[in-house]
């Protein structure tokens, strides 16, 4: 897999529909300014060309398993922001003295909210928002420990769970800091996550208490507070709910408010009765989860200072000045961490949800303004699908202009992108073409981080180029605490994400099974390691299978065993190449165990072996199968179709009637609709071990299926 190929500027440029001559004209006058614009760049600044072509990462001895770390921290991993700031309360307190009176917390007033009838009938909920109402460090301090104290008064002690389970907003980072202060452990669920999955969250980890939103609680809790038999008290962040009368005997609903007053009535006593220590689990983050249960993965106080110190480094100039829009789910780990690096340097944090984030969004009545647009955050974390999205729009956009608007366009975006290729910028297209398009994140942005998934060449080019500023892909997991890699922010390479930050440093295995060795040439392969201090402590009440992910070198430094495939490039920046889990996450971020979809399809009398297939670009699963004869033959004949075996399985009226087979019983077999293959390539020939495609035991290679299936992949997802 070479990413490096996808990156080059002639493979993505847009086509126009320009007079060839006028094409010429406008060629020598783009040279022309080029030519003398560049004179005075040259001279006066370090190209960035020049900067992304550093040795950015190095292996700290000659041998091949030997660990890459930053260029910044060959001596020595960082593992604290500040001096003596080794636990979360520590580091918040520091941030709160340094910048006192400073903003820190916003939300946005609504004025309004009204349902708006569509044509085809159906209720949408439109709000038009006022301003952001903010909070400066100090009164998030305040609200925070009066909070802590109130939890204490209800119960909550040192070193037990309480549980968070609310959309992101203010409230959260209140109720989060509250905990690091009074050393709760604070186990985050997702606001998406199913009934079964957040019972099973909550029974796990004991709580008695949880903190929640009026939506949630009615949508969600309410039918499933009766299986959580601890539960004692429930705690709103948004005032009452309508009903109070269905919660079972013994359960109470607080509002946020009301807690924090009982905190700030207590006496000073009842002030936090035991600091945290580094080594205290700070979260229990439980994971999305696809394969069955989600899992809590135990992070530390120390873990998560030695990841955000990591992420700190690579955004430069990083302060006052900033102001970072917060609208991911605050129970991922890429936002509580981005969240907290903005946090602890003196930035405003103004939150948002992706049904507001701008002026086109779902529930933005028209007319009114999105978050985005108010904020003007410089700051923002985006996931694939986002900025997938956002790559859609404007592109739809683009082909809805008159002719000279749109050869415009596409003319400053392939010059642009030429230049970026070489390093340099392009001040004027930037002001004058791509104003309007950068507007539509409020048109201050000067950094954009991806995570969660691989960022798709195009889309990364894109953003690069119509927003004007650089996009950091980032590597790390919630067992890293986030962090792993990041990429810096003058290399616009695309389809890498980085170097090791300064907090970790990464080593590939290898893995035999899949034939990845770190002695490849010319790059070294493996599995990737990551150790360091934000290693995490592993998975809450699962020993087998925290020994299985982790494990602590002759040093007594932890190492993570992620699963994932990288190679390194000379430079010391880190691909990710492929897989050695058969767990896939999709554009949208769901997660597909390929094991579990080929469990529930392989026993039918129709199907003789199956693989599914899935990457993070598209949102979609499919997959390569090989038939019965006699089952397909004789579906065959119902349906009407006839023609030689091989006629058959090459023929797409077949291919659709297996799909109609295949998804009655993934319904039956209780998949979920993302796991669903919506294409089906038929294969006439058996997989035996002699064709390579399986092994002796008859395992499925996926990497030979893959390469073998190239063109029906392409096909499938639309590229042929």
């Amino acid at each position: 897999m070479n990413n490096h190929v996808s990156s080059k500027p002639s493979t993505m440029k847009l086509k126009h529909t320009i007079n060839p001559i006028l094409l010429y004209f406008i060629h020598f006058i783009i040279s022309l300014y080029t030519i003398l614009t560049y004179i005075p760049y040259y001279f006066l600044s370090e190209s960035r060309q020049e900067k992304s072509n550093r040795i950015k990462a190095k292996p700290v001895n000659s041998k091949p398993e030997s660990a890459y770390r930053s260029v910044n921290s060959l001596d020595g991993l960082a593992s604290v922001l500040y001096p003596g700031c080794d636990t979360l309360d520590k580091v918040f307190m520091h941030a709160k003295n340094k910048f006192k009176d400073k903003s820190l917390l916003g939300t946005r007033e609504v004025l309004n909210e009204e349902d708006e009838v569509q044509p085809n009938g159906k209720i949408f909920k439109k709000v038009i928002l006022g301003n952001y109402n903010w909070l400066s460090y100090e009164e998030v301090f305040v609200r925070a420990s009066n909070f802590g104290n109130g939890l204490q008064m209800l119960g909550q002690r040192p070193k037990t769970n309480i549980a968070i389970f609310c959309e992101t907003r203010a409230e959260w980072m209140i109720a989060a800091q509250a905990c690091f202060m009074y050393n709760f452990q604070l186990v985050t669920l997702y606001a998406t996550l199913g009934g079964p999955a957040i019972v099973h969250g909550l029974n796990e980890t004991e709580v008695t208490n949880i903190i929640t939103s009026k939506e949630l609680l009615q949508t969600k809790l309410k039918d499933i507070v009766s299986l959580v038999p601890r539960l004692r008290h429930i705690i709103t962040v948004d005032g009452k709910p309508p009903a109070w009368s269905e919660f079972p005997k013994g359960v109470i609903v607080h509002t946020m408010a009301a807690v924090q007053a009982l905190g700030a009535k207590a006496s000073v006593e009842n002030k936090p009765q035991s600091k945290p220590m580094p080594l205290d689990i700070a979260v229990i983050m439980y994971t999305s989860g696809s394969t069955g249960l989600p899992k809590g993965v135990m992070i530390s106080h120390s873990n998560i200072i030695a990841g955000i110190t990591g992420m700190a480094e690579r955004i430069p100039e990083l302060g006052e000045k900033d102001v970072y829009i917060g609208y991911l789910p605050l129970a991922h780990v890429l936002e509580l961490s981005a969240e907290l690096v903005c946090l602890s340097h003196g930035c405003r944090i103004g939150y948002s949800s992706p049904q507001t984030l701008a002026d086109q969004s779902s529930k933005i009545k028209k007319g009114s303004k999105g978050d985005a647009s108010m904020l003007k955050p410089t700051l923002m974390a985006a996931v694939p699908e986002i900025m997938d999205r956002i790559y859609k729009n404007v592109m739809n956009k683009v082909n809805e202009m008159s002719s000279f608007q749109r050869n415009l366009f596409i003319l400053a975006y392939n010059y642009k992108m030429e230049q970026i290729s070489k390093g340099c910028s392009t001040p004027l297209c930037d002001r004058f073409i791509f104003r309007k398009v950068r507007s539509l994140l409020g048109g201050n942005t000067r950094l954009l981080l991806c995570g969660g998934a691989p960022l798709s060449a195009a889309t990364q080019r894109f953003m690069n180029i119509c927003f004007c500023c650089p996009v950091g892909q980032g590597y790390g997991l919630t067992e890293s605490s986030g962090a792993g890699t990041i990429t810096e922010v003058w290399d616009y390479n695309t389809g890498r994400v980085g170097a090791p930050l300064v907090c970790c440093e990464i080593k590939l295995k290898n893995w035999e099974e899949g034939g990845y060795f770190n002695t490849d040439k010319p790059h070294p392969r493996g599995e990737i390691l990551i150790g360091g201090q934000n290693v995490t402590m592993g998975y809450y009440k699962n020993e087998a299978k925290t020994k299985a992910d982790f494990f602590e070198d002759e040093n007594g430094q932890r190492w993570l065993c992620t699963g994932d495939i990288g190679e390194f490039d000379p430079d010391g920046c880190l691909k990710i190449i492929d897989r050695k889990k058969d767990l896939v996450k999709l554009q949208a971020g769901e997660y597909v165990s390929l094991g579990k979809v080929e469990a529930a399809l392989k026993n039918l009398p129709l199907i003789d072996n199956i693989c599914a297939y899935a990457n993070s670009y598209p949102s979609y699963v499919i997959g390569f199968a090989v038939p019965n004869q006699k089952e397909l033959t004789e579906l065959a004949r119902k349906r009407g179709l006839t023609g030689t075996w091989e006629e058959l399985c090459n023929s797409r009226e077949m291919e659709n009637e297996v799909l109609k087979v295949l998804s009655e019983a993934a319904i039956s077999a209780s998949l979920e609709k993302f796991e669903i293959p919506v294409k089906i390539r038929l294969s006439p020939e058996p997989w035996t071990p002699e064709t390579g495609l399986v092994t002796d035991a008859f395992k499925l290679k996926r990497k030979e299926l893959k390469r073998d299936y190239q063109a029906d992949i392409e096909r499938m997802y639309g590229r042929k």
